[in-house]
């Protein structure tokens, strides 16, 4: 209703046209120069005196070498093996976030679905999962990407899919919002059913005795902000769960808002707040000095590790899990 009556400001349309967006700072070329300016101090004052975006705000990269310019060669076609309420047979969500700024996340999870004897694809085509149009309230943008995106994964889930994605928000988008919106929509629901977090996924694997679980390598201690979209699926700590099967590897959750919100940590407005939200978490994260820090919602880790005293770098759990598979 607010978002009808009032709209809202440009700035805030501009960061939540996460496919526009995205598509133009990762031309090639266009991102390399995109990438040095968000890294400069001054045209960071110019633009949170022109635009609102916070100076000290983290932005994520951006890469030409997008994921899906690098799936092609890595996909390999493995006989899927149904354990415990999954197909072994899943195609990726890459998101926007997977496919322009963190690509090697997306490599990360296919790599490790392979080694675990799960057939992976990526879903051939995808707009905007429509979670930051929806926070902003403009519910006609969220239907015009439901209806961009909905289609091609029920017609996955009708191949014999079930469905992931790489970003909390993502996942919860698909779970439960959407299906809270479009309560009569049978291809809504059914998108609903087929898709997992990740690595509740891999837990159900492993429940079945599916799951490698050779780790040739040990992470140590680790520190792990749960992440809020993932809480709220109320599935419990399967991240923490399944990196806990490394052998040499503990795991301490954190389960306190990273404070990040979307756009929240972002705005010159609200980041001071954000950042008092995220105090808590970094406190603790601090005083645990781990080996290694990790979040499933990538833009929360970043927010952290970013304040943080001890952390010098935010990793994902699959590049962890990776790393501790030797791949």
């Amino acid at each position: 209703v607010k978002f009808k009556e009032d709209g809202a400001k440009l700035r805030d349309r501009v960061l939540t046209s996460t496919d526009t967006v995205f598509r133009m700072t990762s031309i090639p070329l266009v991102d390399i120069t995109v990438n040095a300016f968000n890294r400069n101090a001054g045209f960071r004052k110019v633009l949170e005196v022109t635009t609102g975006i916070h100076r000290k705000a983290p932005v994520p990269a951006f890469h030409s070498n997008t994921l899906r310019k690098q799936v092609k060669p890595l996909i390999r076609d493995i006989q899927p093996t149904p354990v415990r309420n999954t197909s072994g047979k899943i195609a990726l969500y890459a998101t926007c976030y997977g496919n322009y700024n963190s690509p090697h996340i997306g490599t990360d999870f296919i790599k490790i679905f392979q080694h675990n004897g799960i057939h992976i694809d990526v879903v051939p085509k995808e707009k905007c999962c429509g979670m930051p149009k929806m926070e902003l309230g403009d519910l006609e943008a969220v239907n015009k990407l439901k209806e961009a995106n909905i289609p091609v994964l029920a017609e996955m889930v009708d191949e014999g899919y079930d469905l992931t994605a790489p970003i909390p928000s993502c996942v919860l988008m698909y779970k439960q919002e959407l299906p809270l919106l479009y309560p009569d929509d049978a291809d809504v629901k059914k998108v609903q059913a087929a898709f997992f977090d990740p690595f509740e996924y891999l837990w159900l694997r492993h429940k079945g005795g599916a799951l490698n679980i050779d780790f040739p390598n040990a992470l140590g201690d680790i520190a792990y902000q749960v992440a809020c979209h993932q809480r709220v699926q109320n599935i419990g700590l399967k991240t923490r769960d399944v990196l806990n099967l490394i052998p040499g590897t503990d795991v301490t959750a954190q389960e306190r808002c990273s404070g990040h919100d979307g756009t929240y940590a972002v705005k010159k407005e609200t980041h001071d707040k954000s950042v008092k939200i995220a105090r808590p978490v970094i406190r603790k994260i601090d005083q645990q000095e781990p080996d290694h820090f990790m979040s499933d919602c990538p833009m929360a880790a970043t927010h952290i590790a970013n304040l943080s005293k001890k952390v010098d770098k935010a990793e994902h759990p699959m590049t962890l899990l990776r790393m501790a598979y030797g791949l």
